[in-house]
């Protein structure tokens, strides 16, 4: 009798979930289904595939994959975080209204207010770390409540069991964009959310190769609209980028481990430098969500947020400018370390007030932290500090 694979552990789980040996072949990697169309031995007779903007084999298996990491009965996947996000909120109707945390990815903020705020869909963007604020937005209309946590770029913590709470008693959908934690460090459907978004660009694909999303749910009645929206509005990735997902999900658990090693001790260093203000890290003690963060993470995550004592911009630059390992980049979740400024890059579509209002300072810098020596990184840091 074959074993309960439901009880297997994370690291086998993203090696072997979804996929099977290609029944043909052999093959252990899954193949890369390069098909636009699938022939029928009937009219509507096939062997489960039609088109390829409808689902494809290789999709097949990485949704099956990322649905067993999140512990979802459902994957499903997107052309990018973002076409993730629109599909969600196409699930709603004009006059509909979603809380949002008021400190967010900048492409998130903008889809919100730019795309579905002319359309009826309305928005509210509160701190989410206060229950109260949350529950004073609540409306007849609410319909979600949208959340991130850790928080893209001010990396505050969002209790997601208590939201869950608390959206559960007013009949309120939760979905949480679980990009920074990834499923190895958090998992929301298991703390009572809806619905799980990643922008698998990031810590899923690992190697700054790929643009792609997924949404996970164990919800069947979203699953059926998400579906209906990649059918629809044709937001599929292709089989080559979910072929290089798959690739990057085994790796995951061991990717992770290292990511959060260097974080920690990065942060630790920069906690201690003179020239830094305020370290913005889930890991340190200091930090008011760390008691969160170590109840529902099983570790901090590999991104870090911190400020300067010379809140100027042209420190920030100077910063920046001069790093070696630290690549001056987006995105973020690669073996490569990024560094970036949010107030003049991914956050910038969000509008000076409002970056004033939640403390995205001009001097804020975040780090993606990668896997390299952790010397190296150290003293690539230090020599571009030393430059104020």
């Amino acid at each position: 009798m074959a074993s309960d694979s439901s009880n297997r552990g994370f690291g086998t789980h993203a090696i072997h979930a979804g996929q099977q040996p290609d029944p043909s072949t052999g093959a252990v990697m899954t193949p890369i289904y390069q098909s636009s169309t699938y022939a029928q031995s009937a009219p509507g007779e096939h062997q489960g595939y039609e088109y390829s903007r409808v689902s494809n084999p290789t999709r097949t298996a990485l949704e099956g994959n990322l649905a067993a990491l999140e512990g979802a009965e459902h994957g499903i996947a997107f052309a990018s975080g973002v076409a993730g996000i629109d599909a969600i909120m196409k699930g709603l109707r004009p006059g509909d209204h979603v809380i949002s945390t008021n400190d967010l990815y900048g492409g998130s903020f903008r889809l919100f207010t730019k795309v579905f705020e002319p359309f009826g869909i309305n928005f509210s963007f509160v701190d989410m770390t206060d229950l109260d604020q949350i529950e004073a937005a609540i409306t007849d209309d609410t319909a979600m409540i949208w959340a991130e946590t850790p928080t893209n770029p001010l990396m505050r913590i969002i209790d997601i069991r208590a939201v869950c709470e608390l959206a559960n008693a007013h009949d309120i959908d939760v979905a949480v964009d679980n990009t920074f934690a990834t499923p190895y460090l958090q998992q929301p459907l298991d703390l009572g959310a809806d619905l799980v978004l990643h922008s698998a660009t990031k810590y899923l694909g690992g190697h700054s190769d790929i643009i792609l999303g997924a949404v996970c749910t164990s919800r069947d009645d979203w699953a059926e609209k998400l579906r209906f929206q990649v059918k629809s509005a044709g937001a599929s990735p292709g089989p080559m980028d979910c072929f290089l997902a798959l690739r990057g999900t085994k790796t995951l658990h061991v990717r992770m481990d290292r990511h959060c090693d260097n974080a920690r001790a990065l942060a630790l260093f920069l906690d201690e430098h003179p020239k830094v203000g305020r370290v913005r890290y889930p890991g340190l003690e200091s930090h008011p969500g760390h008691d969160i963060a170590a109840e529902q993470m099983s570790d901090f995550g590999g991104m870090i947020a911190f400020s300067l004592t010379d809140d100027r911009i042209e420190a920030a630059k100077t910063v920046l400018s001069n790093t070696d390992v630290f690549l001056l980049a987006e995105s973020l979740g690669g073996v490569e370390s990024l560094i970036e400024h949010p107030a003049s890059m991914t956050h910038a579509s969000i509008p000076p007030e409002e970056r004033a209002k939640i403390g995205l300072t001009d001097s804020l810098i975040r780090l993606s932290v990668g896997i390299e020596d952790i010397t190296d990184l150290r003293s690539d840091l230090e020599q571009a500090l030393d430059r104020i």
